[in-house]
């Protein structure tokens, strides 16, 4: 079968359900223009920002893509690459989609907080600080894994780093020109177009200038940058950054759709499906659990409801931003796919075990992307760099991100250590960057990925169970999310539990216990939310 047949099915069924089920979906969340959103009610220059669909939607792609919906899909191929695709497409529209408008609308009509605070409002007090921890473990492991990715990326490419540099500043200039020019909308498009011919032509100078640290000096140098870009406002790097890293990926998807169809690769990989695995375990639920971006992902929930809430201008907009976005990102994760199933199953694993996820895609689709005429090498080089951009984003945006939950955590705590770490985002953004390195020093991404796909897609669950609470006290048949909470449930529930076991048997009881804790906090909170919907039924008998 040739390759190309797959990406156009791809994109039709998710093209379909854009504009089927999202249509259906856009109803049952009620979303209406004429509800004034926090942007404008709250807007303080610095968090709260109204800005452009285009804008916003660059932002939460960037932030939301990362690294996942490549890595993931590429070691989940473990099992086979059908079981792959059906996963992403189903999970991507029937859970992904849902799970990331709920999350994005649910935030807001409720002043454009997160997760944690609408789980205070609709379950208590006390599930919004078990929502908090757990979230904020999640976001400090997923700061740890990236920074280690990065890291080893620019060690392993120079030209990547000297690339990611100048975007970080040209992404200041272009936050600064286009704050001037205000929001007229030609010389917007202007700055949009010269800001994007700039970033494509320091791929090329990157490349020429490479620049070199160690593991340790990288690290440090991206804590202290996260730091920086969690403490500025949205409009002067953290957005601009992430709007114009966004043409770089939109960039990667159409060279992959142009290369395909110019190549005409055939796939090579048997479509035999392996049960189990040696290294990774049972396909359920470890399929499930390792493609988490691409498919469903539980830190989506912590973005559509943290950065992104706080920036979308009009209502309508979260319907592209929050549900086309996570379809966009579903294609990106079929591209993935196809970037290794033109090898042989014998050839993906040996390649898969020395090289690992991340070098693989950029050879496999570089290699596809250079029968356009472009340099095999550059071609690689250019795959590389846009997955080390997003993963840069993810870094940034995770930092905020663990600001906010820390300071609304801490924001009804009346003591003065409370009151200053709910209000001073230098010191809470401080508390998160070293915890961020205390962690690194535990393991880097292959010890930390695991429990991290665990917990991100558990958080997943979790964010479903709160819409659904939210959405049954409002009055909304709940189905169409209740659906994929419980399955999200099943699944991660069992994943944990055999992490907890296999590494208890491996006397890795910090992963262990870590693996358990999640596992009882979760339990916690299905029973809050429990009492909370039978308190309610009690109170409107009474009514």
């Amino acid at each position: 079968m040739q390759l190309t047949y797959l990406f156009v099915f791809s994109a039709i069924i998710l093209t379909g359900a854009y504009f089927i089920y999202g249509k259906y979906v856009f109803k049952k969340f009620k979303i209406n223009n004429d509800n004034l959103t926090p942007s404008h009610r709250l807007n303080d220059g610095v968090d709260y920002v109204p800005s452009k669909p285009i804008v916003v939607l660059g932002h939460h792609f960037a932030s939301i893509a990362g690294a996942g919906p490549i890595v993931g899909p590429i070691i989940a191929i473990t099992f086979g690459w059908i079981p792959a695709v059906i996963w992403i497409l189903i999970g991507g529209i029937f859970f992904g989609a849902v799970h990331d408008l709920g999350s994005m609308v649910a935030s807001l009509r409720n002043d454009g907080k997160s997760i944690g605070v609408i789980i205070q409002n609709n379950i208590g007090k006390k599930g919004k600080r078990l929502f908090i921890l757990f979230s904020f473990s999640t976001l400090i492991l997923i700061i740890a894994v990236f920074a280690d990715i990065i890291a080893k990326t620019f060690i392993s490419n120079p030209g990547v780093a000297s690339a990611s540099i100048l975007f970080i500043g040209l992404a200041v200039v272009f936050g600064f020109v286009t704050k001037i020019t205000g929001h007229r909308k030609s010389a917007f498009l202007i700055a949009s177009i010269i800001g994007v011919a700039v970033m494509y032509y320091f791929v090329y100078l990157g490349m020429q200038i490479p620049f070199v640290l160690n593991y340790q000096t990288w690290v440090y140098i991206l804590l202290i940058y996260a730091f920086i870009a969690s403490v500025t406002p949205v409009s002067m790097l953290l957005q601009p950054r992430d709007y114009l890293n966004s043409f770089l990926l939109y960039g990667l998807i159409l060279a992959a759709i142009v290369g395909v169809f110019v190549a005409n690769p055939t796939i090579v990989m048997d479509t035999e499906i392996h049960v189990t695995d040696e290294n990774l375990g049972y396909l359920f639920p470890v399929l499930f659990v390792t493609i988490a971006c691409g498919a469903i992902s539980g830190f989506h929930s912590l973005v559509a409801s943290g950065t992104t809430s706080k920036q979308i201008d009009r209502e309508g907009d979260a319907k592209i931003v929050g549900f086309g976005g996570m379809l966009i990102e579903s294609f990106l994760a079929i591209i993935s796919v196809g970037a290794v199933v033109v090898l042989s199953r014998t050839d993906y694993l040996s390649r898969l075990g020395e090289e690992g996820p991340v070098p693989l895609f950029a050879d496999g689709l570089g290699n596809i992307i250079s029968a356009m005429g472009v340099s095999e090498p550059f071609a690689i080089g250019f795959v590389a760099l846009t997955v080390s951009a997003f993963a840069l984003t993810t870094l940034d945006t995770c930092t905020r991100l663990a600001r906010f939950t820390l300071q609304e955590y801490f924001e009804d705590v009346e003591q003065p250590i409370g009151k200053k770490l709910s209000q001073n985002r230098y010191l809470s953004t401080s508390v998160v960057v070293v915890l961020s390195v205390l962690l690194l020093g535990s393991g880097g991404f292959t010890t930390l990925w695991p429990i991290f796909g665990s917990a991100n897609q558990l958080l997943a669950a979790l964010a479903l169970l709160t819409i659904s609470v939210w959405l049954i006290k409002k009055k909304i048949n709940p189905t169409f999310v209740t659906i994929p909470m419980f399955f999200m449930f099943t699944v991660t529930l069992s994943s944990l539990g055999l992490f907890a076991w296999q590494n208890f048997q491996k006397d890795a009881y910090v992963l262990s216990i870590i693996a358990t804790i999640l596992f009882v906090l979760s339990f916690a909170l299905i029973i809050l939310a429990k009492k909370s919907l039978t308190k309610d039924v009690e109170v409107r008998k009474m009514a």
